[in-house]
């Protein structure tokens, strides 16, 4: 082991109690369990399973297709959050924000993300931040939240994820999540 992997696997210990709380994530924020009809699933992993590498900062960075069923009649649009409550830090991190994408849509994959738009992460770029948690910080859980909205949302590519939750309330008809994990100890 390096001298730099060292030290971050000791920084990561150091702040392993500091977590943002899945109490702040977008589904705990914005809908009910009432609401909670959507099926989410993965063909890239299994709910509460790791993540394929392929989707982490050590692999290739590539975004796990995400599949959903049982949209209700009246959805207007679709809306994808992942999120990171596991960080030390004050909110979760966002690592991938899809919105506007159009409600017969059953999958996001390549060609769906060419019919939507993409906020900035928490890295504040447009698009996927690969899973990339802290060495040492233990297991970290991303949770890919999909919502079915009453409307379509009234702003640009871009949004970050404050904007966009904010354009979202009150329009949350059905929601489902899944959850993939990564530990880089």
């Amino acid at each position: 082991m390096s001298f730099t992997q060292d030290v971050t696997r000791r920084v990561g210990r150091a702040f392993g109690g500091l977590r943002a709380g899945v109490e702040k994530i977008a589904s705990r924020k914005l809908a009910t369990e009432q609401n909670r009809t959507l099926t989410v699933t993965s063909q890239d992993f299994v709910n509460g399973e790791p993540l394929p590498r392929s989707a982490t900062k050590d692999g290739e960075s590539i975004p796990p297709i995400i599949a959903w069923s049982t949209v209700p009649e009246g959805t207007r649009s679709i809306v994808l959050i992942c999120e990171d409550p596991d960080a030390p830090l004050p909110e979760p991190f966002a690592h991938w924000l899809v919105y506007d994408i159009p409600p017969v849509a059953t999958m996001l994959d390549e060609t769906t993300r060419n019919l939507s738009r993409e906020g900035k992460n928490s890295n504040l770029k447009q698009g996927y931040a690969a899973v990339s948690p802290p060495r040492g910080h233990g297991s970290h859980a991303y949770h890919f939240q999909v919502f079915a909205l009453d409307a379509e949302l009234p702003i640009n590519p871009g949004a970050g994820r404050y904007e966009l939750m904010e354009s979202m309330r009150g329009h949350v008809i059905a929601w489902g999540d899944m959850i993939g994990t990564y530990d880089r100890e």
